[in-house]
């Protein structure tokens, strides 16, 4: 029984997946592995100058992250919650601001992976926020904001349930 509820959690996760725009297929594949160290992004993920120095600026604010795993706050307090708050706003205003990622979905998704599952009840405000900055163009603002449906907003409770799949670079062979 447990095998197939894992299976079943396992398709699910591979089908929402499937759902989002391939520019977000590719930015979260991209996105995982530097953030989790997976490989070496600039070689595999790197098309031109642009593209390199993007995956430069993303290493350096990605470092954030290894703090981050081991500091996720249990309790609210002012102090923590502020250094916390900032620090993921900062994380995902720079992935929104890359203009690949179109939704909260694939931003929860990428950030379940990144930081495991304690970090779904802070995902839809530092989305909010993050999509609400400046820097985010207006008419790519409300279509991000839109996308952050009422369930998610105001959800009672988050599941404390790890991500099974794990997307990774796929590389396409051409004959010769």
């Amino acid at each position: 029984m447990t095998t197939a509820r894992t299976a079943s959690v396992t398709i699910a996760e591979m089908r929402e997946f499937a759902s989002f725009t391939a520019a977000e297929q590719r930015y979260i594949r991209r996105s995982l592995d530097i953030g989790l160290a997976r490989s070496d992004a600039f070689k595999l993920w790197a098309r031109d100058s642009q593209e390199n120095a993007s995956i430069r600026r993303q290493y350096v604010i990605y470092q954030d992250l290894k703090n981050f795993r081991v500091e996720l706050p249990d309790d609210v307090s002012t102090g923590a919650l502020e250094a916390m708050m900032s620090k993921l706003i900062r994380l995902v205003a720079f992935d929104l601001s890359q203009e690949r990622i179109e939704s909260f979905s694939a931003i929860r998704f990428l950030y379940e992976r990144l930081l495991g599952p304690g970090i779904r009840p802070w995902l839809p405000s530092a989305f909010c926020a993050a999509a609400a900055l400046p820097q985010i163009r207006p008419e790519r603002r409300k279509n991000l904001l839109q996308s952050l449906s009422e369930a998610a907003a105001t959800a009672p409770g988050w599941s404390d349930r790890a991500p099974r799949f794990y997307p990774e670079h796929v590389a396409l062979e051409v004959a010769a």
